[in-house]
């Protein structure tokens, strides 16, 4: 009887394995270019060192490049396409416009990667690849990329206006946000993290440094107002750092300016101004380790969003245009 027992769990337990697997993406795999292009990690992480190492700031470019491709119709390059005769793409959403950046290193990932290994990786997986190595090089935590994501075929403008949380949002929009895409409260406070790397446009703060002074730090106020105009149209695309302390490291940072109403995004604020994420953000700010895990479980799962895989899509030649 006990041998049927665990024959029989075992059994379940395969049975809900396959049911997950499905509702996720089976055909994604962390050995999926094992054979066809062993040298794909190291190939791809060159480019990625030596980009940042020109500039800082690029890792969190490349780093945003991943999520807003996965926020939009899935994880499947199409934010990289540029516009054509049949459809306008995501390069000028309002989201990504004089904003979106790092499209550029994207081609050159994307012509050594071709030279180690032609017709073989998807543009896709190379956002996937490039937004870990752009977390590791700026001393964040490392963790094994699922691959095996296809190429789309199109883009839509549209959708990416609709899909991208702006940084007005308020609280109760970004968990609806995460939500619909399969992400919890807890992925939402994690990934937002992110914002402990990069800059922020002088556009997407101004609101917040003249009018939210109930939970604003005056004294970052006073320091954000210095290069930023109250005018709009003056000095919008002055950029500031998210996180004021470390703005090229990887680290917990951003949790402790949330605790100290140091956020500089009205959205990231909202993560903690008495609301249902305050205590996940003061778990954060008091532990890097839980950080550093909470933090690869949401890059984990957002990356499983919606992949284009099997025979669906195609393996881009140049990431800027279908083939």
């Amino acid at each position: 009887m006990a041998l049927f027992s665990s024959s029989f769990k075992a059994i379940v337990t395969l049975a809900f394995l396959i049911l997950f697997m499905g509702t996720t993406s089976a055909q994604l795999s962390t050995t999926f270019y094992s054979n066809s292009c062993p040298n794909l990690f190291t190939t791809v992480q060159s480019v990625v060192k030596s980009a940042i190492a020109k500039e800082a700031r690029m890792g969190a470019s490349l780093l945003r490049l991943f999520f807003h491709d996965c926020f939009v119709n899935g994880c499947d390059g199409s934010i990289l396409l540029d516009d054509t005769s049949t459809f306008t793409g995501e390069k000028g959403a309002a989201p990504n416009l004089n904003s979106v950046r790092g499209f550029d290193v994207i081609d050159n990932i994307k012509s050594a990667v071709e030279k180690a290994c032609p017709n073989v990786v998807s543009c896709a997986d190379i956002l996937a690849i490039t937004a870990r190595d752009s977390v590791v090089t700026l001393g964040g935590p490392s963790w094994s990329v699922t691959l095996g994501r296809r190429d789309a075929r199109t883009a839509s403008q549209a959708a990416a206006n609709n899909s991208i949380p702006p940084p007005t949002s308020n609280l109760s929009a970004l968990l609806s946000r995460f939500s619909a895409l399969g992400l919890s409260a807890k992925d939402l406070v994690a990934l937002s993290g992110s914002h402990t790397i990069g800059q922020a446009r002088c556009t997407s703060f101004r609101a917040r440094i003249y009018n939210e002074t109930n939970n604003l730090d005056s004294s970052l106020a006073q320091t954000r107002r210095s290069n930023c105009p109250s005018a709009v149209g003056s000095g919008d695309n002055n950029l500031a750092p998210l996180d004021l302390q470390t703005p090229t490291t990887f680290d917990n940072n951003y949790y402790k300016n949330l605790v100290n109403q140091r956020g500089l995004l009205h959205s990231d604020q909202q993560l903690f101004n008495g609301g249902s994420t305050d205590s996940l953000v003061r778990t954060l700010s008091g532990s890097p380790s839980t950080f550093a895990s909470d933090f690869v479980a949401g890059m984990i799962k957002m990356g499983n969003i919606s992949p284009l895989t099997g025979s669906n899509g195609e393996i881009r030649k140049n990431c800027r245009k279908t083939n």
